[in-house]
């Protein structure tokens, strides 16, 4: 642990994380194989349920990173590394601060490990409306920061799915969220980003849901 980790409090954050690519379905990324077409580029959205950073309380805040990358991420062959990230309006001023420690990863945890793997430029940060929805039943999922980025995915399903059931995949040897959570597979409607450079609309690629449940600084 570094000196910089060492120096934050303890902390916990909860909730939901999806994201959108221009991979095929599913993501070869998640099963830690390089992408579909050789490079990604997507959104990747989380909505904190639940979150505490010390005493500073993160219930309810969202933030939202653009990123794009070539190669296989997970075996470190991958090059290109760039992301952008959005962060929820509604945070005050000690809120932001922990966010960007958490997310940032200098707060440990696995954010830390992501963002090591990872290790991306960052193109750029903004603070901005940062709309995050999750159907409790895990029908649709999306995210939209107005005017730069949208982002909606439903559930996969076909002629085999029973009615209701969701596709999941356990275990997930390239899981963004981090080891233990279960991936629920969707199918992208919406997918458009217009900002630091990022620039794509498309449709019908791939989309997954993940639960994320992290805590450091350790």
């Amino acid at each position: 642990m570094s000196e910089q980790t060492k120096s934050n409090p303890s902390w916990h954050v909860a909730g939901d994380w999806f994201d959108t690519c221009k991979c095929a379905i599913p993501c070869p990324c998640t099963f830690a194989q390089p992408p579909s077409e050789g490079d990604c580029q997507g959104v990747l959205a989380w909505h904190i349920r639940e979150g505490r950073y010390g005493d500073v309380r993160l219930d309810d805040l969202n933030v939202l990173m653009l990123g794009s990358f070539t190669g296989n991420v997970w075996t470190g062959e991958h090059t290109d590394p760039y992301a952008a990230v959005f962060v929820d309006e509604r945070a005050d001023d000690h809120q932001r601060a922990a966010l960007g420690a958490i997310f940032g990863g200098e707060a440990g945890g696995w954010p830390q490990e992501f963002t090591e793997v990872f290790g991306p430029e960052i193109r750029g940060m903004d603070v901005a409306p940062v709309i995050v929805e999750v159907d409790e039943d895990l029908g649709t999922w999306r995210a939209e920061v107005p005017g730069r980025v949208t982002a909606r995915a439903e559930a996969l399903t076909g002629p085999t799915t029973p009615a209701g059931a969701r596709v999941q995949v356990h275990n997930a040897p390239g899981a963004e969220v981090g080891p233990g959570q279960i991936a629920t597979w969707g199918r992208s409607t919406t997918d458009q980003a217009d900002a630091f450079g990022f620039r794509w609309s498309r449709s019908g690629k791939s989309s997954k849901y993940f639960p994320f449940d992290w805590s450091g600084p350790d």
